[in-house]
């Protein structure tokens, strides 16, 4: 495996950082997971916006611009002969001192690993996952705004460590106030009398790349989406209920806190979206090898 590493393509065993990297202080960073598909990086624009708007908002300068970072994760993927695949792009604070001033850190570090990846078992893609909701809620925009895709992700990990206890896969999070807010690292979709529910940026959830693609798709079938505020009671008694994210992709959920969501297994409208998904995936993004 050949890493990208603050310039230089390298031997996994040879990408290493500063124990003085304030990303791995402090989690002070941010970072992007993206997907490569039939020889094309999926939504890399949308990706590498999002990794500029995380960096403005915690005041990184990255020191590349958007055209550079581009050619990194193509290049990343040529050096390991990878067509398809799951990439993650970091960028830290760079090497500091002990102390949490940002100004201590002179110039951000750039990792970029290309890998495989496959995040939920095949089966649960074919019969669907059961979740709970865990006790965790999602940060607070006034805190660590979910918008900002950062290396701290202890919030998502506490929660996942209540899903894990409890025999799952995945778990939802509420927000503060109490209204559904997004999985532990996937956005929530449910389907009601055949229109497309998800909750709304402010309830305080990253606003997912593959989540807004597939909206898209689903107005191109004519279905209505909604961003609207939701309960769990809106969960309880939707008809079908899915995932999104680079890593999960589309994945059906069919109980939720022991409440059979619909039938009980994948619905047809969470079908009909993860193959149209599946199929955006082919003409999607840039060219890795032309």
């Amino acid at each position: 495996m050949i890493i990208y590493l603050d310039g230089k393509y390298v031997p996994k065993e040879q990408a290493v950082v500063s124990v003085f990297d304030h990303g791995l202080l402090y989690g002070d960073g941010i970072f992007e997971g993206i997907r490569a598909y039939h020889n094309r990086v999926f939504k890399m624009e949308e990706h590498i916006d999002r990794l500029y708007e995380s960096a403005k908002t915690i005041m990184l300068e990255i020191g590349m611009s958007k055209e550079e970072m581009t050619e990194v994760v193509l290049e990343t993927l040529r050096k390991n002969d990878l067509r398809e695949g799951y990439i993650r792009l970091l960028v830290t604070r760079g090497v500091g001192d002990l102390g949490l001033d940002p100004r201590r850190c002179p110039k951000a570090s750039v990792i970029c690993i290309a890998a495989n990846i496959q995040l939920y078992p095949e089966e649960l893609y074919q019969k669907g996952m059961e979740i709970n909701t865990v006790a965790t809620r999602r940060n607070i925009a006034e805190g660590v705004n979910p918008r900002v895709k950062s290396l701290n992700y202890m919030n998502n990990i506490l929660a996942k460590i209540e899903a894990v206890r409890m025999g799952c896969p995945e778990a939802l999070m509420l927000n503060n106030e109490g209204y559904v807010a997004e999985a532990t690292g996937d956005n929530v979709f449910l389907v009601k009398k055949g229109v497309l529910l998800t909750p709304p940026i402010s309830a305080g959830i990253l606003e997912g790349i593959t989540r807004n693609a597939v909206m898209e798709l689903a107005r191109e079938r004519g279905m209505e989406v909604k961003e609207l505020t939701l309960t769990r009671h809106d969960v309880y008694n939707a008809d079908e209920c899915f995932l999104t994210g680079s890593a999960a992709e589309v994945i059906a959920v069919v109980s939720v806190d022991g409440r059979v969501i619909g039938e009980g297994v994948p619905g047809e409208k969470t079908k009909m979206l993860n193959a149209d998904f599946r199929e955006l995936t082919k003409s999607d993004g840039p060219e890795i090898f032309r």
